[in-house]
């Protein structure tokens, strides 16, 4: 784990953005097409983490970008070159464009100046989005990760990431995969290798600074 002083330095608040992955209701809210991965994310408190720290990103000023998985009805621009993407097909929850399924969580909190991206396509929330694009408009130079799954998602956007030049920081306690004891293993083993990993409180105690003037 990093000092406080060396967290502090990564996690500049003008140069940091919170980015949160697939906290959406149909993935991480009571009527999940995944109800281990939302039992898991809420019971770990990953979930409750998450919204502890986009709570102090707003107070702070940090931008927040939400990523959402969604499908179009038709199942138009879908992958389904794979299993996973074919299982989710099946799934009695669809993550449909405009229904609740794809609107973020509670106790998630999203405020007028976050930016929410959806992605038709893929398992990343960083490839071939707008997230790059609007990272890089928003001067940032490191990326706190957060969200759903330590499985797929989270370990792609780490990935792609670092692969754009930016600099991860991966609250350990505000990501959840299943099963819950894969979660520290995917940590400890991979992302550790090339993000920062830090407790939410740790990341907490960089970004509750005073608010400073919008971004340009």
């Amino acid at each position: 784990m990093p000092s406080h002083a060396q967290l502090g330095e990564i996690l500049d608040t003008v140069s940091t953005v919170l980015l949160t992955v697939e906290c959406q209701q149909g993935v991480v809210g009571p009527d999940s097409a995944l109800p281990e991965l939302a039992l898991a994310a809420r019971q770990s408190g990953a979930l409750a983490n998450v919204a502890r720290l986009v709570a102090a990103a707003h107070e702070s000023g940090v931008q927040v970008i939400h990523a959402i998985a969604e499908r179009r009805p038709d199942g138009r621009g879908a992958n389904h070159n794979a299993r996973l993407f074919r299982a989710a097909e099946r799934l009695p929850v669809q993550q449909l464009s405009g229904t609740a399924a794809v609107r973020v969580a509670p106790p998630i909190e999203v405020a007028e100046e976050d930016l929410v991206v959806r992605r038709l396509h893929g398992l990343s929330p960083i490839q071939g989005t707008e997230v790059d694009a609007l990272l890089r408009n928003s001067g940032c130079r490191t990326l706190v990760v957060t969200g759903v799954s330590a499985n797929v998602a989270i370990p792609n956007a780490v990935f792609d990431a670092v692969n754009r030049g930016y600099t991860v920081v991966v609250p350990s306690d505000a990501i959840a995969g299943v099963p819950s004891e894969y979660t520290p293993a995917m940590i400890r083993y991979t992302l550790a290798l090339v993000a920062t990993v830090a407790t939410t409180d740790e990341v907490l105690g960089c970004l509750k600074r005073p608010r400073r003037a919008g971004r340009g």
